[in-house]
């Protein structure tokens, strides 16, 4: 499987609410439930008005759109990083996947992809 590596630093946030999302930026994931409102977004775009914010995860798409009718993607992916004791944060769109992994985790991440038979392709 082919992953897209993406250069930014991202943050993981519980936003105070839509006023503080900057929507223009590349990347910006917003999620709303009855119990809060999720975002990941770049660490140099992160609002300030947080009630709680993570910095410091590294992004990897999997690369193009993927149909509904596949399975198990995202567990392969998680399973090869949970073997080497990696936590993840898993976001998914209409069209694909992304894994965050810790900063900290992200070469060792990697690695284990690339071991895993999986090609790593960098992004800006």
């Amino acid at each position: 499987m082919k992953l897209e590596v993406l250069e930014p630093e991202f943050s993981v946030c519980k936003a105070k609410n839509i006023a503080s999302v900057r929507w223009e930026d590349g990347f910006c994931f917003f999620g709303k439930t009855d119990t809060e409102l999720s975002l990941v977004c770049e660490t140099r775009t992160a609002p300030a008005d947080t009630t709680a914010r993570e910095d410091g995860w590294k992004g990897i798409r999997v690369a193009g759109a993927m149909g509904f009718s596949l399975v198990g993607v995202l567990a392969k992916l998680s399973a090869v990083l949970a073997k080497c004791g990696i936590p993840i944060f898993a976001v998914s769109t209409y069209d694909t996947d992304y894994i965050f992994v810790k900063a900290e985790h992200f070469h060792d991440a990697l690695k284990a992809l690339g071991q895993d038979g999986h090609e790593l392709v960098f992004r800006q």
